[in-house]
């Protein structure tokens, strides 16, 4: 089996956010390689990408990886679609809050090289302190069994990076399914803030908001938490998105009722379709690390969007080799800046999230989506 060599190059790069002096020749490799990867080795990849213009013989001159035909996240709902090192993969699912789940096959190097970008991330921002015991919230589910759900496969993973001294769930299983337990949460903090061990909170963010919300109707006094605890939001807000709030809403209130400075709270994005990790610096823009792009696609016609205008998000990396998942459409709506429009000092792009496509959007993507599908 073709060994994605150049693939591996790209995503053992060091650092996140700077940009090695050959690294066009790098990426162009790499996305090179899995795209030949995924011809060979994905039954129909070849020809679907033949029956959209591109011949093999085209892919050693494509430079501009943003006219790879991509494949939309939601495509992803409704198909398994593998290649030969995803038969016998670990597969994790989507949350499935729309009533239809995800399941996607992650081969060793796969789930390997996108575990090792978050290396690399928490190492740059200093959140790898393997001598630093922390106390956890994980504000999602407790776990019953094998763990195939991809935001508590991602939550229990992300406890790596300080020893564990005790953990918390908000959603408690129950023996049959899982029930959000605030006043468990409210019990926990209040015992962590007694200890004074940095507590690290990770999850979805709406459950957080709850418990602070609960705290002040009750009347609770306010908290301080160890000041080098840390807040790592993920998964969104899902079913409860009509009850979101600003971002910087929660971090003030984190702020005020446990004591967790702004700078100490932070978001990330990804998903159990693209777990490449976009995480949030200190001016709270989502970076685009140096193993992935992104681009703008207009929600009407699908053109590629210069910076600034909204569309859908389209990221593009070549790390996965069990699924051709390395060009990605997602149903999130987002506007890419350049770097320097940041002022954190990282130099590569970032984007801001404006929520999810409308239904006339999603309706529109589901038509489109039928022209990028893999078939027989």
């Amino acid at each position: 089996m073709l060994k994605p060599d150049n693939v591996d190059t790209l995503c053992n790069l060091p650092s996140p956010y700077h940009y090695p002096d050959d690294y066009e020749g790098i990426f162009n490799a790499a996305m090179q390689e899995i795209v030949q990867y995924h011809c060979e080795y994905t039954p129909h990849y070849a020809r679907w990408l033949a029956r959209h213009g591109l011949a093999h013989q085209q892919l050693d001159t494509l430079h501009d990886w943003a006219d790879l035909p991509p494949l939309f996240a939601n495509y992803f709902k409704r198909n398994l679609v593998i290649s030969a090192s995803g038969q016998d993969a670990l597969e994790l699912t989507s949350s499935g809050t729309s009533g239809q789940k995800s399941r996607m096959r992650y081969d060793a190097r796969s789930i390997g090289a996108a575990q090792r970008m978050v290396d690399r991330i928490f190492d740059y921002y200093g959140w790898h302190q393997p001598q630093a015991p922390c106390n956890y919230l994980l504000l999602s589910y407790e776990p019953a069994g094998i763990t195939a759900l991809g935001t508590a496969y991602t939550d229990q993973f992300l406890c790596k990076y300080a020893p564990v001294n005790r953990v918390c769930y908000a959603l408690r299983h129950t023996g049959q399914t899982h029930e959000f337990d605030p006043f468990g949460v409210i019990q926990a903090l209040t015992e962590f803030a007694a200890e004074g061990l940095p507590v690290r909170i990770l999850g979805f963010p709406a459950f957080m908001w709850f418990v602070l919300e609960r705290m002040r109707e009750m009347t609770l006094p306010e908290l301080q938490l160890h000041p080098d605890s840390l807040v790592f939001f993920g998964g969104g807000w899902k079913t409860h998105a009509n009850k979101e709030v600003p971002k910087q809403q929660l971090y003030q209130r984190l702020n005020q009722q446990l004591g967790i400075a702004p700078l100490r709270c932070r978001d990330g994005y990804g998903s159990v379709e693209h777990p490449v990790p976009y995480v949030e610096c200190a001016n709270h823009h989502f970076h685009v690390p140096v193993y992935a792009r992104a681009v703008i696609r207009d929600t009407g016609t699908f053109e590629r969007m210069p910076y600034g205008k909204s569309g859908f998000l389209h990221f593009i990396s070549p790390y996965i080799t069990s699924a051709p998942a390395h060009s990605v459409v997602m149903s999130d709506l987002a506007r890419l800046y350049p770097g320097a429009d940041c002022g954190c000092g990282i130099a590569t792009d970032w984007f801001d999230l404006m929520g999810r496509a409308s239904k006339t959007a999603s309706r529109s993507c589901a038509l489109a989506a039928s022209e990028f599908m893999i078939r027989d």
